[in-house]
């Protein structure tokens, strides 16, 4: 009987247990499909991962994501946690501090330094972005029971998982939320909103992020790298957001974590966070 190392890596931690887990499965390549889709929902976790040889060239391993309803072909924290177990388990990058990571969207790379707490991302461009039709806008402000007034922007940036970002008035307009989960199926929505300067000192975080996503078998995601991502490439390239700044998630659903985005001086925009493995074992299907 088959029995494969798994590594459960919380990211984007704050603290103790207060980040996103992810379950990642190493050596996954003789599982079937339907192996991998039911692993994923008997986890239960937002994602679960599957190392996997690479197949294109520059890649040093290729990864297959899975939420608990469906696979993706990218998604921020399951990045960030399966090169931490790739690069625990003996991977050895071909370029020396960054690991070029095969999925779905293509090839990603990972900040990937020797003993390093912090591992970054580069944020991939999106499959979808621009404005959001009124209809859309208006389904997703009634799914969110916010007060139109309190959205500044919103636009389409979907780099894998579907978001369409909001940045609403303040971040305590976003932790005072009660969304509608029924009313957003279809939607996968991700909203960001500031903190005033006295509590951004406090917190070490100037922004409050929470995402939504039902429609994935997951009301609302811990902490996100795909959405901080997106965030990032849309309101720091349109000026909004400083070039350097770090965001709060999770804070609804009894998390803390924090997500680092700096872009770098040629342009490129990472986001990062701590990767720490808490649970090792063996999958026996």
């Amino acid at each position: 009987m088959v029995s494969l190392p798994v590594s459960w890596v919380d990211v984007f931690a704050n603290g103790p247990l207060s980040g996103n887990p992810v379950a990642v499965v190493h050596g996954a390549d003789g599982l079937d499909d339907g192996t991998l889709a039911a692993f994923a929902r008997w986890t239960n976790l937002s994602e679960t991962t599957f190392l996997l040889p690479p197949r294109e060239s520059g890649a040093d391993y290729r990864v297959r994501i899975f939420t608990p309803a469906e696979e993706l072909p990218f998604a921020g924290h399951p990045t960030l946690g399966t090169a931490h177990a790739w690069l625990e388990a003996g991977g050895v990058p071909a370029r020396e501090g960054v690991a070029v990571q095969e999925c779905g969207l293509g090839l990603v790379e990972v900040r990937a330094r020797p003993g390093a707490e912090r591992r970054s991302f580069r944020a991939p461009g999106f499959l979808r972005s621009g404005p959001v039709d009124d209809a859309t806008l208006a389904r997703a402000v009634a799914a969110l029971r916010v007060d139109p007034a309190l959205v500044l922007r919103a636009a389409w940036i979907d780099n894998g998982p579907g978001w369409l970002g909001l940045q609403l008035r303040d971040a305590r307009t976003v932790l005072d939320l009660a969304p509608d989960f029924a009313a957003m199926q279809g939607l996968e929505l991700g909203v960001i909103g500031a903190h005033d300067t006295a509590e951004a000192e406090h917190l070490r975080a100037a922004y409050e992020v929470r995402a939504f996503c039902p429609g994935l078998a997951v009301p609302e995601d811990p902490v996100t790298g795909s959405l901080n991502a997106g965030f990032a490439v849309w309101l720091v390239g349109e000026g909004v957001l400083p070039a350097s700044y770090v965001a709060r998630q999770g804070t609804a659903v009894g998390r803390d974590g924090r997500v680092h985005v700096e872009r770098d001086d040629g342009g490129a925009l990472w986001v990062g966070g701590t990767t720490r493995t808490v649970v090792a074992g063996h999958l026996t299907p």
